[in-house]
């Protein structure tokens, strides 16, 4: 895959001198045209030349326009960053829409030095790299081109340039100890890295080789490819703006409606309710205590009808629970900061850290419910968001999140009489909106939403646990003793 770029392509002075102001001007058209679009541009520089990744991303700063490009250079992942799914890290350095980012070390990074090192096995490694290919995708269908440049340098080329570097005390300092030992294996570290752009030189993010020998040549070819691909997804964008229409895509009814089938008579009499409430409170406190020693977090994830019982169900669960050890996560309409980032970028925001826990008042489902029946996603956005949001839950669990996601079920004509109830009393009038009598109307779309969702989403390591919340009290206590269970399984089993 490199022999291509170690062929000793140069570029002259007077080339040079004579071609930039024309590249340089289209990248500062092509900008000015980013920043009026619902484009956020995301630019890889990767490889083994570290001084000409240095150099690559000083020419892109310096020929762009400030206002409307970040640059991150990743290096070792923080104690916080640690604590977190790998990508959470990667997820908070998106760029807005209407804007750049540049990365020095990436997603690819971490996985290519472990299977260097032999910290990864070849099945790990193919698994990390299918991510990565997901994760590209889904970026470049929420608007983020992803467009990814690997700066080759020859055995012999490498060390030539490390031995110059070195030798300069000005720039001395962009090559340290680790450089050299990572060059001791730059047989391996070439091997995994072609196994690696295989794996992920997609169509929507194909990787462009670009050989780094000459300065010149480098830094104007990589600047060259960058403007005919921000042309290519402007104008694709503009072509699918043209062809998309979002409108709702209603669910129609189920011959099956897994909602339908619980029974929503159960209840519970006051005095076994407080009792079991007192009981499973006091575990539930111990429990969470023990999350950091075991180096783990808990996502509690709600979701049901308007008044079907999050609210009072969650305070019940934060009453047993150290203040200090969570945080309840109420989710709205999106602000104009998130609604300018990937869908999912709002709730990788609230991932705790090791030994926390979060507790979620709607979810990220959303999309899939209320956004999908009122036709606020088109079909494509929700019909993949199911892909989506389960990659997601898996990076969390995989990285030792207890994730446990509950369905509060009512009737129409119970949540019509808590409305009511709601109406009648002055401290509980601001729970109840007109969108809450409007959604009513559309009680059996939104079921057969959530049996679409229920079907498509409940796995192993996230599950949807349905719960009977005609009664309050049964539910609360069902939902108490559920998180408990799954707690003792994985800090006691």
């Amino acid at each position: 895959m490199f022999e291509a770029a170690e062929v000793g392509s140069r570029i002259d002075k007077e080339t040079f001198k004579r071609e930039v102001p024309a590249v340089r001007s289209e990248l500062l058209a092509l900008q000015r045209e980013i920043a009026g679009s619902a484009l956020a541009p995301v630019i890889h520089i990767g490889g083994g030349d570290e001084v000409g990744k240095v150099s690559a991303l000083n020419t892109l700063l310096s020929w762009l326009d400030a206002r409307g490009v970040e640059s991150f250079a990743l290096g070792p992942p923080s104690d916080e960053e640690r604590e977190r799914p790998r990508f959470w890290r990667f997820w908070r350095r998106l760029p807005p829409r209407g804007s750049m980012a540049i990365l020095l070390g990436s997603w690819y990074t971490s996985p290519i030095v472990d299977r260097v090192y032999g910290r990864m096995d070849d099945v790990t490694f193919e698994r990390e790299m299918r991510r990565i290919r997901d994760f590209e995708r889904m970026l470049v269908q929420e608007g983020m081109p992803i467009i990814k440049f690997w700066l080759h340098l020859s055995k012999a080329k490498q060390k030539k340039r490390l031995a110059k570097v070195k030798r300069d005390p000005q720039s001395r300092w962009l090559v340290g100890e680790e450089a050299w030992t990572y060059f001791k294996k730059y047989d391996r570290f070439r091997e995994v890295a072609e196994s690696a752009l295989r794996l992920t030189s997609t169509g929507v993010a194909p990787w462009h080789v670009v050989e780094s020998t000459n300065d010149r040549y480098r830094n104007l070819t990589i600047t060259g490819m960058l403007n005919r691909m921000l042309r290519e997804a402007l104008d694709l964008a503009k072509a699918d703006a043209a062809r998309r229409r979002r409108r709702a895509a209603l669910a129609k009814p189920r011959k099956f409606n897994v909602i339908r089938q619980l029974d929503l008579s159960l209840n519970l009499p006051v005095d076994e309710y407080d009792k079991a409430l007192a009981r499973q409170g006091a575990k539930l406190a111990r429990l969470v205590r023990r999350l950091h020693d075991a180096e783990r977090s808990l996502i509690l994830a709600f979701e049901g009808p308007d008044a079907a019982g999050k609210g009072g169900t969650i305070r019940r669960l934060t009453q047993a629970m150290d203040a200090r050890l969570y945080r309840v996560v109420s989710v709205a309409a999106p602000t104009d900061e998130e609604a300018a980032h990937p869908y999912l970028w709002r709730f990788w925001r609230y991932v705790p850290r090791q030994g926390a826990a979060r507790i979620f008042d709607r979810t990220w489902y959303g999309r899939v419910l209320v956004e999908r029946v009122e036709g606020l996603a088109s079909r494509e956005e929700w019909s993949r968001a199911y892909a989506e949001i389960n990659d997601f839950e898996a990076q969390l669990t995989d990285e030792g999140a207890v994730l446990l996601k509950f369905w509060l079920a009512t009737s129409p004509e119970e949540q019509l009489r808590r409305f009511q109830d709601r109406q009648t009393t002055p401290y509980k009038q601001y729970k109840l909106t007109e969108d809450d009598w409007r959604n009513r109307k559309k009680w059996d779309a939104y079921e057969a939403a959530a049996c679409d969702m229920i079907e498509r989403t409940s796995t192993d390591h996230a599950p949807w646990i349905l719960v009977e919340a005609e009664d309050k009290r049964w539910a609360r206590v069902k939902v108490m003793k559920t998180v408990c269970k799954h707690l003792e399984n994985v800090l006691e089993g």
